[in-house]
């Protein structure tokens, strides 16, 4: 059993962790441009020990990736311009429920790439779409219309709360101001005087 190449794996994979996790904890979809590239780089350069080349060699260089991806981010943090240079900026897809072709067209996006993206998030109609924008880690943004947007606990609770006042202050009302009947319906002795008589006879011999 080759031993050498063992211990180079374990190095490897351990060196390559620490790396990485100095790096930065993005995934894939979350990374930007500059972020891609020297993780390839360094998935790449990893490599190269098991093929022959020096451990330290190695590990130094990727090392030095790491350091500069870490420079570039703090310039993009510094430095708006240098941000839009490396990561670029969102663009919007959708404005007021209607697709800006012109972005899409130099976004290199088809509208069925832009559908999929939306069914992927329940969106049903574009139309239901008040603003859409394609981010810099090629992840979709979306904002749905007023009209559109699913209720929230907070808005249901106020609304409920809303209801429950009104049907109080209401009940209320009724009950300080009886709803007054006519005098020919009042089920009372001074009704029966107003009426000039008995709503409901009573029996003959009580007459």
């Amino acid at each position: 059993m080759d031993w050498d190449l063992i211990w180079k794996a374990i190095t490897i994979v351990i060196g390559g962790t620490f790396l990485l996790r100095i790096a930065g904890r993005k995934s894939i979809s979350q990374m930007t441009l500059a972020q891609t590239v020297i993780m390839i780089g360094i998935g790449s350069l990893l490599i190269q020990p098991i093929a022959g080349e020096s451990m330290g060699t190695t590990l130094l260089v990727a090392l030095i990736l790491v350091l500069t991806l870490i420079v570039v981010e703090l310039l993009q943090v510094k430095f708006d311009p240098f941000e839009s240079l490396i990561t670029g900026k969102s663009r919007i897809l959708i404005k007021d429920g209607r697709i800006q072709e012109k972005n899409l067209k130099s976004m290199r996006m088809t509208i069925d790439q832009l559908e999929m993206n939306l069914r992927m998030q329940s969106v049903e109609r574009i139309a239901d779409v008040e603003w859409a924008t394609l981010e810099a880690n090629g992840q979709v943004g979306y904002m749905l219309k007023k009209e559109a947007q699913p209720v929230t606990k907070y808005e249901f609770y106020q609304l409920k709360h809303l209801l429950e006042t009104a049907l109080k202050s209401q009940q209320s009302t009724q009950s300080n101001n009886p709803e007054q009947l006519p005098p020919e319906q009042l089920e009372n002795l001074f009704a029966e005087v107003n009426r000039r008589g008995h709503k409901n006879k009573p029996p003959h011999h009580l007459q």
